[in-house]
C-alpha cells in the first residue's frame, strides 16, 4: 500500500503502527539511558528557547514578525530531539498508544514520563546555568536577558487556566509535529513534519512544561523576583495540559482511528 503515496512516505496506518513500536522501545530503555537522554532533550529544548529569545530581544521587528521568527528558530529544539536522538516528555505523550493497545503497562508509562521529565528539568536547568555564565544574556545591549526575564514574568502571571488551555493546544501541536515526522525517511522529510508545527504553536503563545524549565531558572538566575511557588503555578496546569493535549487529542484519538481492536 505504501507504493500510493511513494517511497519516501508511509501511511498514516503505518505512522500509527511505527509510533506504537517505538512507544514500547521507549518505555524498555533502561534507566540510565532514559536519563542521559532526557537530559539531552531538555538542553535542545533550551535552545530552542534561547534562540527564541534573541529574536524576542529585537524590538525593530514587528509583532507578527517577531512571532513568526521566533517560532521558526523554536524549532532548533524538537529537531535535535527528533534527529540527533533524546527523550522528550512532551513527545513522549504519544506512549500512551501503546498504552492503549496494551503493549506498555500504566506503571512502565508513569515511569517514563517521571523520569524523563525529572531529567529534562535537569537539562534545562543545566543550560540556564551555563548561558547564565556564558555573558550571552548581555547580547543587544543587555536586551536579551531582560527580555528573557520578561517572557518568564509573564508565564508566572497566567491565570491557570488559561496556563492549561495553552498547554493543551501546545502539545497538539507538538505531538503532532512528531507524529507527522513519523511519516518520513530522511532528515528533510523530518524537518518539514516538525518546523510549522512548531512555529505556529510558539508564534500563538502557547505553553511548553520544557521550555518553561529553561524559562524559568535562567530568569531567577538574573535576579527576577520569582518564586518556587510562582513556578508551580505555571507548571502545575502547563503539565496537565501538555498531558491532555498530546495522550488524548493525538495519541489516543489516533490509536481509536487506526489502531483499536476490530470488533467481532
Amino acid at each position: 500500500m505504501s507504493e500510493l503515496y511513494g517511497s519516501d512516505a508511509y501511511t498514516p496506518q503505518q505512522m500509527a503502527e511505527r509510533v506504537q513500536a517505538v512507544g514500547v522501545r521507549k518505555a524498555q530503555l533502561p534507566l540510565l539511558t532514559q536519563a542521559l537522554l532526557g537530559m539531552l532533550a531538555g538542553a535542545f529544548i533550551g535552545l530552542g528557547a534561547l534562540m527564541f529569545t534573541l529574536v524576542a530581544s529585537d524590538a525593530t521587528l514587528s509583532f507578527a514578525v517577531q512571532r513568526l521568527l521566533g517560532g521558526l528558530v523554536f524549532s532548533l529544539g524538537l529537531l535535535l530531539v527528533a534527529v540527533a536522538g533524546a527523550e522528550l516528555f512532551t513527545g513522549n505523550n504519544l506512549i500512551a498508544m501503546a498504552w492503549a493497545s496494551g503493549e506498555v503497562s500504566g506503571a512502565a508509562l508513569l515511569r517514563n514520563w517521571l523520569l524523563v521529565g525529572a531529567a529534562n528539568l535537569a537539562g534545562a536547568m543545566g543550560l540556564a546555568l551555563l548561558v547564565h555564565f556564558s555573558g550571552h544574556l548581555a547580547l543587544n545591549q543587555g536586551a536579551v536577558g531582560r527580555t528573557a526575564v520578561a517572557i518568564a514574568l509573564a508565564k508566572v502571571q497566567l491565570p491557570w487556566a488559561e496556563a492549561f488551555f495553552r498547554g493543551v493546544l501546545c502539545n497538539v501541536l507538538v505531538c503532532m509535529a512528531v507524529w507527522m515526522s513519523f511519516a518520513g525517511r530522511s532528515v528533510v522529510d523530518k524537518a518539514v513534519a516538525i518546523v510549522f508545527p512548531v512555529t505556529a504553536f510558539v508564534a500563538a503563545g502557547f505553553e511548553h512544561s520544557i521550555a518553561n524549565l529553561y524559562f524559568f531558572p535562567l530568569a531567577w538566575l538574573q535576579g527576577a523576583p520569582i518564586t518556587l511557588a510562582q513556578m508551580a503555578g505555571n507548571l502545575l496546569p502547563v503539565v496537565a495540559g501538555n498531558l491532555v493535549g498530546g495522550s488524548v487529542l493525538v495519541a489516543l484519538v489516533y490509536w481509536l482511528i487506526y489502531l483499536r481492536p476490530a470488533k467481532a
